[in-house]
């Protein structure tokens, strides 16, 4: 059998590396597996209730209600009239302290 008879493989594949995740996924991982995003969530929940932001998205979300009508309004249709508003109501105080939070705890990893 001569070598120009012999079958052409085609190279052997490399092992397929892992797939590459964002810094922000990876990040969410840890702040998950750390259980540090259940203690941020807590800390923004208690400074939202605290400075009144709570009362006043429910009242926002009352008033999306009787506008509509109990019986003509879903979860959904609430979330989406006023979510925009919520989240540009977040005292940027509040936004600064969470964000310190973060970076404290990717200097500590």
């Amino acid at each position: 059998m001569s070598r120009s008879s012999k079958l052409h493989r085609p190279p052997t594949p490399e092992p397929e590396e892992a797939p590459q995740i964002s810094l922000a996924e990876s990040l969410r991982i840890q702040l998950h597996q750390s259980g540090e995003r259940d203690r941020l969530k807590a800390l923004l929940t208690r400074k939202l209730e605290d400075c009144g932001w709570k009362d006043d998205i429910k009242e926002k979300c009352e008033e999306v209600i009787n506008k509509r009508g109990r019986d003509n309004v879903t979860t959904d249709d609430i979330v989406r009239a006023v979510k925009p508003q919520g989240r540009a109501s977040v005292p940027d105080a509040i936004k600064a302290e969470l964000l310190a939070e973060i970076k404290k705890f990717i200097l500590r990893a």
